[in-house]
């Protein structure tokens, strides 16, 4: 139980980097420095003061810029394989004593989930910009951090709810490019 516990800490957490690439490293280095995580060897780093104060100026600043119109888009440049890296990386450090051929599947598929959901909200982001300018951005911003945060908590404290969240959002996000893909499809034929 354990074992699927690590697995879904680790989902969770690579899910909240296609929201944020920091966040989810933030909580886990505060989760960490008071004893409440642990992680896998080699990734104790995260638990220390000085990660702490990078990740801490690192979270502020990724935030702020997303509020700033247009330069949210040009983040998301960098964002987009930041956050499949970070992914791989939150999701290897939530797998303790496993095979590596395991191990490398998680981080794999953390990578995956990372970006996954780092490309819906590029794509979201993509038709805010196109539909108000940019200023419906910050919205999203806000919903995203919120997601980033909310996540990465859910993860640490209750990783099968994190899961089912991250699955739900998959689900939803599926229906509704269905929706607006059969909606293309019948705007053409017409």
């Amino acid at each position: 139980m354990d074992i699927l516990l690590a697995i879904f800490l680790g989902i969770g957490l690579s899910a909240a980097c296609g929201f944020r690439v920091f966040v989810p490293f933030l909580i886990m280095s505060i989760t960490k420095l008071s004893g409440q995580l642990d992680v896998a060897p080699g990734f104790d780093w995260v638990g220390t003061w000085p990660a702490f104060a990078a990740l801490l100026v690192a979270t502020i600043v990724e935030i702020a810029a997303y509020y700033i119109p247009w330069v949210d888009n040009a983040l998301d440049a960098i964002a987009t394989p930041a956050a499949a890296v970070a992914g791989a990386i939150a999701s290897s450090s939530a797998v303790i004593d496993l095979s590596p051929f395991l191990e490398w599947m998680i981080t794999i598929i953390g990578g995956g989930v990372a970006t996954t959901v780092q490309v819906s909200t590029v794509a979201l982001r993509g038709v805010s910009t196109g539909t108000t300018g940019g200023f419906a951005n910050p919205v999203i911003a806000t919903s995203e951090l919120a997601g980033s945060t909310v996540t990465s908590v859910v993860s640490i404290i209750v990783p099968a709810v994190a899961v089912a969240l991250v699955v739900a959002g998959g689900v939803v996000a599926a229906f509704i490019f269905k929706r607006k893909l059969t909606g293309l499809k019948a705007e053409t034929a017409d």
